[in-house]
């Protein structure tokens, strides 16, 4: 059996039909994980449905909108029904929300990005916390940040706002269920290697190689293992942390 064994384990990705999301469904489909994806996009929740049942996983798609609560809460019944029960919640869907300087901003802007990337995860996380404290044997609760919540991106500040915001969440919800067994805590990648990343400027992506530590972006593999890892018994101890994954961005300059 694998250290890293989740047969048994039923974990909900959202924004897992592609990019950093599907990597992580991709590490727990692996370790034998059965996975209920979240996704608006039918077309593209139907190809990563395809790629990981080829792997052998029990997968099965739902679409929603995880700034709509209804769809949140119609997500999460038709999940429960097919799956029986939630084990782990990786609150990955998200977005960089606007670009420009945030005082040329409006207010409307802004609260559009606080919904898109911090009350989308609350409004994630509810149900799956209430069901998770009535079924009584704990659970994980998992958010995607980002280093750009550590240093800061210019023209990019509500991004940065909002994925520092999901840090308090982890610590605040930590304290707050740690009793109940439910452990929290998040992912804050650096610049990974996704469809999107590799459409940014070739002078970007070479900075972004410069200043990692081991000189190289990241790519959807190297996010597998900590998906694995923070659902799995052996991140039993830990709670309220946010793991970083850059290859030393954020500790070498450039």
């Amino acid at each position: 059996m694998s250290m890293f064994d989740l047969t048994g384990h039923v974990a909900i990705v959202t924004g897992g039909n592609g990019g950093v999301g599907l990597a992580f469904a991709r590490g727990l489909v692996k370790c034998g994980a059965q996975v209920a994806i979240w996704g608006r996009n039918d077309t593209k929740n139907n190809v990563a449905v395809a790629e990981l049942k080829a792997l052998g996983g029990d997968v099965e798609a739902f679409r929603a909108d995880v700034t709509e609560p209804d769809q949140v809460e119609a997500a999460f019944e038709a999940t429960l029904a097919r799956f029986d029960k939630v084990d782990s919640c990786f609150a990955n869907a998200g977005g960089g929300g606007f670009r420009g300087l945030s005082h040329k901003t409006d207010r409307q802007t802004w609260l559009d990005t606080i919904d898109l990337n911090l009350m989308s995860v609350v409004q994630t996380w509810a149900p799956v916390t209430d069901h998770m404290m009535k079924r009584g044997e704990g659970g994980r609760l998992i958010v995607t940040s980002s280093i750009a919540a550590l240093m800061g991106t210019g023209g990019a500040a509500g991004y940065s706002t909002t994925k520092a915001a999901v840090l308090g969440l982890v610590q605040g919800l930590a304290v707050e269920l740690g009793q109940a067994g439910i452990r929290v805590n998040a992912i804050l990648p650096g610049y990974i290697e996704t469809e999107m990343s590799l459409n940014t400027p070739q002078a970007f992506q070479d900075a972004a190689r410069r200043r990692a530590a081991i000189g190289r972006i990241g790519t959807l593999e190297d996010m597998e293992g900590v998906a694995v890892f923070l659902a799995s018994k052996h991140s039993d101890f830990m709670t309220g942390q946010g793991i970083v994954m850059d290859g030393g961005h954020t500790i070498f300059p450039m």
